[in-house]
């Protein structure tokens, strides 16, 4: 069985290039879900609804995500309510970024 923990491990791997920071410690994911048939759900959000790299930061998400042994399939729903926020971020990534 794949884990909440393997996934949001792998995920901190998965960097916005805009900022430098992981989708983790920015707040961009929203609700992370592993079905009993090891299905990943993740909800998540950009930075913005136009970011440039939308398809850069989703497709590393999903590769990262479908690398874990184990993991059956990965299905990624962008979501933009709540608007992401700066307050979203974790205390390391506002350090990290001067906020």
């Amino acid at each position: 069985m794949v884990s909440e923990e393997e996934v949001r491990r792998v995920l901190k791997t998965a960097v916005d290039p805009e900022f430098g920071v992981d989708v983790i410690d920015l707040g961009l994911i929203y609700e992370l879900k592993i079905s009993d048939d090891n299905k990943v759900y993740i909800k998540m959000t950009l930075t913005t609804p136009t970011c440039p790299l939308a398809n850069v930061i989703v497709a590393d998400v999903y590769q990262k995500v479908k690398s874990i042994p184990g993991v059956e399939d990965v299905d990624i729903e962008l979501s933009f309510d709540p608007p992401w926020s700066p307050d979203m971020m974790s205390p390391e990534a506002r350090k990290l970024l001067g906020l």
